[in-house]
């Protein structure tokens, strides 16, 4: 009989989209940086999108267990995976219509 039960079972990879792997790599920076989780508002102006955009976005990130949160609790984004499986933080750029000079 096998003494390691996981060894039969490994845990599965986190599957996530580019989109939602900058989501986390910032979450967990900020909680680095600044030793607290952000705010939806915090993610809104780093991401550049509206609050209800950032408002899926964390119930999304909840739903496929990445992150948790408890409920009534501000800034209690909690990611729950390994950092070594987050993707680099990348600059946010603005896309805009006018030139540069």
């Amino acid at each position: 009989m096998n003494q390691n039960p996981g060894a039969c079972h490994p845990r599965p990879e986190a599957k996530f989209t580019p989109r939602q792997g900058q989501y986390l790599a910032f979450i967990h920076a900020y909680t680095q940086v600044l030793g607290r989780p952000p705010a939806e508002a915090d993610l809104q102006r780093h991401f550049r999108v509206s609050p209800p955009s950032v408002h899926q976005m964390v119930l999304a990130l909840e739903r496929a267990r990445l992150i948790r949160r408890q409920p009534g609790m501000p800034r209690s984004i909690e990611v729950i995976l390994d950092p070594q499986t987050l993707p680099t933080l990348q600059r946010q750029t603005v896309k805009t219509s006018v030139p540069r000079y």
